[in-house]
């Protein structure tokens, strides 16, 4: 038998009537075959798994560094209509928590597990099983339970749950997404990126934006463009098959990025600054039921400024972050709108369960007093003074600057509560608002619900919606039991009583304890001193700390501290805390992180070797030579003397280094947060290949502070040295650098050879501006 007639055959193809002579033509079907043995056969392909009979289809969305008063669904400025809109078809939830900061939370969410018994206790590894960032197999996710009870899953957007020394292209991939459960991922793998131009991931793949901003890219409409796609093209294919997507935005963490017609709507919206719009979300919040009548608004916090005793220039410059940042949160509503009404136009809202939690934490006071336009610049020294944001104001939300509001609007976007992200002791950094749609599920639209949950409460209540029972094993490793509690039964009994009777909190030591209507806390810094001494955050002496605590029960807001006058409770919570923390491996409280113990693939080399073509290498596959002295070393041709383009860069516009050629001259540019450019500027490169070094050597050695925690290329200021260009062995330029930029300086952008992806690091260019020349290698040594 010829191969097409064969293959055709196997495929259950028609054939073409000139191979129909090659068939054999047997006396009857099968001949030669036992009818018993037919009948005995075990079915040649496997039934596929079905998930159970109406389970629906789920949508988890997470958003980003969003305060619970921050959306006007739960009494906030900024206008969230969508949210509005789905919150009256379903339920809110005004006592739901996270963790107080980002990949715990999200941990916790995707697992059903507290955050520590994931590995995830903080955001910095360390030496210990729950703090390493590895995610446990003990602990499967959401998507691995129904995968493998027949759903179809996906995850769009944010992903910060990979060990930062497994984002490269050489893996291992058993921790990214599409390792953990997702059969699809398009996203970003990092804590934030730029929402113009944003380091994606397809699967395990890196990928480029497919627009400029200047053509309309921007990362919230790309990643619901994606999603939408994914699901026409599965009710296309398996439309009877349940899915889960997971759809967890870039908004609203810094960088505040929108575009400028939606900043427009809220021009002069903030002067009356925070004090008063704290203020104002109070009395949204009462007259829309969100808090209870009797809830009381908690002062200010000590260090914070009035708004008062702001100079106007100060009132300015915050009154516009706040535009800037509502603008960011309207826009994603406006988005996540568009993948909701995906649901109605292909009749499917009536059998999926939207659930939908606005933020991962509270409000983030990271910006610092002032706010920043170089947001991750600002844990290396990056200037925040006022005068100096003003000078731009008016680009603030563009490709142009990493910019986050003042630590005032933070506390205001968390109203009626106290503190905000980070501080893991109270609600105002860990009560995020949750709204749930099921129709037909849900009974008493538009009712408030106040049993206290968890963001480990979801996965128990999706794996409840959909009559999936939790594995004891999976994938033959026995499984951590589920700590959250299903939230179904409040659907539709709104008086029904908490099912989570318990919880403990802590993130950077800040801490407390959940139980039965009590809280009890302890904080240990105020989060904006965070990236003016880090050290404060690891300084030890927990024995120290001062424990706060609370009757929430009767007191929504926790406006009344009584630990004075009810010490046997406080004792009482506070050794529930410990017994809790034993039980996760909280302890030892705020480890140590030691960098030079990482597993990173640059850890001991000082010779690295690149070739044309590589790029999106991340910052952690490379050696740190922020204050060492090194030397970049790269063969070239330029065979017809007009060769230009990038030879080598690693960053981009908000910090990094690039080594190109341009109008015929080889230019090496740092860039330190955007801020200080300093260029060295060689002589015309000859034809014909060369071999072009540049060489920095550091004015002095730095020591490391804080028992190491702090490594020298973190102090940005003390980064000074000598720069040198030189072309087959003859110098060509000399110049002193005030601060060096760093390897990538800021950590989201990736290193190229041959080009410059993401957004440029010098102005001179824009990217990609690829080498059109020849590159045989490029070598960097450290001294």
């Amino acid at each position: 038998m010829r191969l097409l007639p064969a293959l055709a055959l196997s495929l259950a193809l028609p054939l073409p009537h000139a191979f129909a002579e090659d068939l054999p033509k047997p006396e009857a079907p099968f001949a030669g075959v036992a009818a018993d043995t037919r009948e005995k056969s075990t079915p040649a392909f496997p039934e596929a798994v079905k998930a159970p009979k109406g389970a629906p289809n789920v949508i988890l969305i997470l958003l980003d560094d969003v305060g619970f008063a921050a959306s006007s669904t739960f009494g906030g400025a900024a206008a969230t209509p969508e949210l509005d809109k789905l919150a009256s078809q379903g339920v809110r939830y005004n006592q739901f928590h996270t963790t107080a900061i980002c990949s715990p939370t999200r941990a916790a969410l995707l697992t059903g597990r507290n955050h520590h018994q994931t590995g995830f206790g903080n955001l910095v590894p360390a030496g210990y099983p729950a703090y390493n960032l590895i995610w446990k197999k003990e602990t499967a996710s959401i998507a691995q339970v129904l995968r493998l009870n027949g759903y179809s899953t996906a995850a769009f957007g944010k992903w910060h749950n990979t060990p930062v020394w497994e984002i490269s292209p050489a893996g291992p991939f058993d921790h990214w997404p599409t390792g953990l459960g997702f059969e699809y991922f398009y996203g970003f793998m990092a804590g934030e990126t730029s929402q113009w131009e944003p380091q994606l991931y397809r699967n395990t793949v890196a990928v480029e934006p497919t627009k400029t901003p200047a053509q309309g890219y921007h990362f919230t409409s790309d990643i619901v463009d994606d999603a939408v796609k994914w699901l026409h093209n599965h009710e296309s294919v398996a439309p009877e098959k349940p899915f889960f997507l997971y759809l967890a935005t870039g908004a609203t963490h810094a960088p505040h990025h929108v575009p400028q017609e939606w900043i427009d709507k809220y021009k002069g919206q903030f002067d009356q600054g925070w004090d008063k719009l704290r203020e104002e979300n109070f009395a949204r919040q009462k007259a829309l039921g969100v808090i209870p009548a009797n809830a009381e608004l908690t002062p200010r916090p000590e260090g914070l400024p009035a708004w008062d005793s702001l100079s106007p220039d100060q009132k300015k410059l915050y009154a516009h972050q706040m535009e800037v940042y509502s603008a960011f949160l309207s826009h994603t509503d406006h988005e996540v709108g568009r993948l909701l009404k995906t649901l109605d136009e292909e009749g499917r809202a009536k059998d999926t369960l939207v659930l939908y939690i606005v933020g991962d934490n509270g409000g983030s006071a990271e910006g610092g007093l002032n706010g920043s336009d170089a947001n991750l610049g600002v844990f290396q020294g990056a200037n925040t003074d006022v005068a100096f944001q003003l000078q731009h104001l008016s680009d603030l939300g563009s490709p142009l600057y990493d910019n986050h509001y003042a630590a005032g609007w933070s506390w205001a976007t968390t109203t009626p509560f106290q503190w905000m992200k980070q501080i893991a002791s109270h609600f105002g950094g860990t009560r995020n608002p949750l709204v749930v749609s099921w129709p037909g599920h849900v009974a008493q639209s538009q009712a408030i619900r106040s049993q206290f949950g968890h963001v480990n409460d979801i996965a128990p209540t999706i794996y409840a919606a959909a009559g999936v029972a939790f594995p004891d094993k999976v994938e033959g490793v026995a499984q951590t039991p589920l700590e959250g509690k299903s939230l179904l039964p409040s659907f539709t009994d709104p008086q029904i009583k908490s099912a989570h009777t318990e919880q403990y909190f802590e993130i950077f030591g800040n801490r407390a304890i959940y139980k039965d209507g009590w809280v009890a806390g302890a904080r240990r810094y105020r989060p904006w001193e965070m990236f003016t001494d880090i050290t404060k955050v690891f300084r030890g002496g927990f024995e120290n700390d001062k424990w706060e605590l609370y009757h929430v029960e009767e007191d929504f807001s926790q406006a009344h501290d009584l630990a004075e006058k009810n010490p046997e409770k406080l004792a009482e919570l506070k050794a529930e805390f410990d017994k809790e923390a034993r039980r996760n491996g909280v302890y030892p409280l705020v480890p140590i992180p030691e960098k030079d113990k990482l597993p990173l693939a640059s850890v001991g080399k000082t010779h690295f070797v690149f070739y044309d073509g590589v790029d999106r290498l991340p910052a952690q596959a490379l050696p740190d030579i922020g204050a060492r002295s090194h030397r970049i070393t790269a063969i070239i041709d330029n065979s017809d003397g007009k060769a230009e383009g990038v030879i080598i860069a690693d960053g981009g516009r908000h910090g990094g280094f690039s080594l190109y050629v341009k109008d015929g001259r080889l230019i090496y540019v740092s860039n330190l947060f955007g801020q200080t450019l300093e260029r060295v500027v060689g002589a015309p490169l000859p034809k014909g290949k060369s071999t072009v070094v540049y060489t920095f050597d550091v004015d002095f050695s730095l020591k490391e502070t804080a028992k190491g925690l702090i490594s020298a290329a973190l102090i940005a200021k003390a980064r000074p040295g000598q720069a040198r260009l030189s072309v087959n062995g003859e110098e060509v330029a000399s110049e002193h650098l005030s601060a060096f930029g760093g390897f990538n300086a800021i950590g989201t952008e990736t290193l190229d050879i041959g080009k410059d992806l993401g957004s440029p690091v010098s102005p001179d260019y824009q990217t990609p501006f690829a080498f059109t020349g020849k590159i045989e290698k490029v070598e960097l040594d450290l001294k």
